[in-house]
């Protein structure tokens, strides 16, 4: 793990605020005047020697109420001054303080070498030899990033097309986890707008962070991966004014990595880095989705998963899970007595489901 700059914006040093500001300058007017005066200070730190000042005790050298108005209300001004340079002066003190957390970058996980890259590539497909293709494409993605010393490693944009139940989002959560990433699943057919991913503008009763960026501030990664499962699925939003707030149409700036990397949160208000966000786009069909959305991704069709595979699958998860060879044997008999063009085909759901349920037989109770 590497650290990136991920925030686009600075943080005034905790200990600058108004108060702090304004007892400096108050101190630094006193000594001026002392010093005009000839005036020997007395010696205690500046907390007693700001107290005496204000209640006027410091001998042959006098503060007037002017004079305090004056050093409070310079302190206010530098200090929205400084808080204007900083990026961060629209928000209030619990969402500075929130955003805090990223002002010495974030961790970025990152392919060492291309021998790492073979081995993470080689692990994953061991695992689902079926999805061969997305593999190939995760493989080629982790070597390039090596070769041109990437800060960390991005997927780019990818849509797995293909039939359901056949480990498509179950695939993307494992490279990320290889990877050292985090992740998470967006479900489409519950996010119709792009308000749940990218966020909302304040004034909205439901206004808040999109899931992107509270994943990244809460684990601290800049380069997740984000799975939009059932894109095709999530439809398209219109306000009365005509305005789009589709899904699809929220996605567009954060997959292009020049947009992605001066990208505008609309409920912060604040510029931050998303071009390291690893997007996977998962679909059943491609023909409801937007055309300038296919354009900013590559596109891999995937076939159903055969019989073969799926009982590899299971004797690996099986042994795995730490399940008796008895339990294993019977799930691989059921799954090849499946006839070659029965309707009904077993899909990995289906094989998950029969693990699960060894599992739950094998741990049951014991009835004395």
């Amino acid at each position: 793990m590497t650290s990136f700059p991920f925030i686009k914006a600075t943080f005034p040093d905790p200990d600058m605020n108004p108060r702090r500001m304004c007892r400096r300058l108050v101190l630094h007017l006193l000594r001026l005047r002392a010093a005009r005066a000839g005036v020997d200070l007395p010696e205690c730190d500046d907390e007693t020697l700001h107290d005496k000042a204000c209640q006027n005790r410091v001998e042959g050298v006098a503060l007037t109420r002017e004079d305090h108005r004056r050093a409070n209300s310079r302190a206010n001004r530098l200090y929205h001054r400084i808080l204007r340079e900083s990026g961060l002066d629209h928000l209030d003190k619990t969402d500075r303080d929130r955003l805090s957390a990223l002002q010495d970058g974030v961790q970025i996980a990152r392919i060492s070498d291309e021998h790492r890259a073979d081995d993470l590539a080689a692990a994953l497909h061991a695992e689902m030899p079926w999805m061969a293709p997305a593999t190939e494409y995760a493989w080629h993605a982790m070597r390039r990033s090596v070769r041109e010393g990437r800060p960390g490693f991005r997927l780019p944009p990818v849509i797995l097309d293909g039939p359901p139940g056949i480990g498509k989002t179950r695939w993307a959560r494992r490279l990320g986890e290889l990877v050292g990433a985090s992740s998470t699943v967006v479900d489409a057919t519950g996010e119709a707008t792009s308000f749940g991913v990218v966020g909302c503008q304040r004034g909205w009763t439901s206004a808040r962070p999109g899931r992107v960026l509270e994943l990244i501030l809460m684990r601290m990664t800049g380069n997740p991966f984000i799975i939009i499962d059932e894109l095709d699925k999530a439809g398209h939003v219109r306000s009365d004014k005509g305005h789009s707030f589709g899904l699809a149409e929220g996605l567009l700036p954060l997959l292009e990595p020049a947009t992605a990397a001066d990208w505008t949160c609309p409920y912060f208000r604040v510029r931050f880095d998303m071009s390291l966000v690893s997007w996977v786009l998962l679909t059943n069909t491609v023909s409801p989705v937007p055309e300038p959305l296919l354009s900013r991704c590559t596109m891999l069709r995937l076939k159903d998963v055969d019989l073969l595979h799926l009982i590899g699958f299971a004797e690996r998860e099986g042994r795995a899970r730490a399940l008796s060879e008895a339990s294993i044997r019977s799930i691989a008999d059921a799954l090849a007595a499946v006839a070659p063009q029965a309707p009904a085909r077993p899909s990995l759901r289906t094989v998950l489901r029969m693990l699960d349920r060894a599992a739950d037989l094998e741990n049951r109770p014991m009835v004395i």
